[in-house]
């Protein structure tokens, strides 16, 4: 009992790397796609044609592939990254070009009338931005920003093929030195369910909160 209970200890130590993993990448992520979902709406050609590059090259292409070239085709440009930045890097630029169409979807979902209201009251084009359209599609984003963020957590796993100690990796040196498949990897089902059930959580509580907030702004 007392080996397993050393084995458990190893993969919450796996658990903490994927946990890192998921905050820093959702972090990058989450910053990538305003860039890029707004940079889709600018009046500049070249600024458009940039974020559509962007969007479509990582939409359209493997994330293991896109993780082997941060890691071990970057240190040949002179840029070398721990396994844990390779990750990081790689999660947040895969799942920002995801969430960046969110961003345009949402902007582009309110009405006309808004962007003319603003013209009308001659704010400039960041000023409705930032008070007035932004504030009414952050909660059409969230449902689709919470799926992401699941999704980027699942991704996670990708990262022990570059020998980083998440929960997989964890669970695939226990298996070895056990021999036991079904613990370790009941395990790390289970710890998996429970932070995407956590993420799940954490976005409902802050749409219906966002949704409070914008009938008080509406009213």
């Amino acid at each position: 009992m007392s080996v397993w209970s050393g084995y458990l200890t190893l993969i919450l130590e796996g658990a903490l790397v994927t946990i890192k993993l998921t905050l820093m990448g959702s972090a990058l992520a989450l910053v990538m796609a305003f860039v890029a979902g707004l940079a889709r709406l600018s009046p500049f050609f070249a600024v458009r044609a940039l974020a559509t590059a962007y969007i479509e090259f990582f939409r359209g292409t493997s994330i293991f592939v896109q993780l082997f070239w941060v890691y071990f085709v970057l240190p040949f440009a002179g840029l070398t990254l721990t396994p844990l930045q390779a990750g990081v890097l790689a999660l947040g630029l895969n799942v920002g070009a995801y969430a960046a169409e969110v961003v345009r979807g949402a902007v582009k979902a309110i009405g006309r009338e808004q962007t003319e209201a603003c013209i009308a009251l001659n704010l400039s084009r960041y000023q409705r931005m930032r008070h007035i359209i932004l504030p009414q599609a952050l909660p059409l984003m969230l449902p689709t920003f919470c799926n992401n963020a699941i999704e980027l957590l699942k991704g996670t796993a990708v990262v022990s093929l570059i020998s980083l100690t998440d929960l997989t990796f964890q669970a695939q040196v226990v298996r070895a030195q056990t021999g036991n498949t079904l613990i370790p990897f009941a395990t790390i089902l289970v710890l998996y369910f429970l932070m995407a059930w956590a993420i799940s959580t954490a976005m409902r509580w802050l749409e219906r909160r966002m949704g409070r907030g914008l009938d008080g702004m509406r009213g």
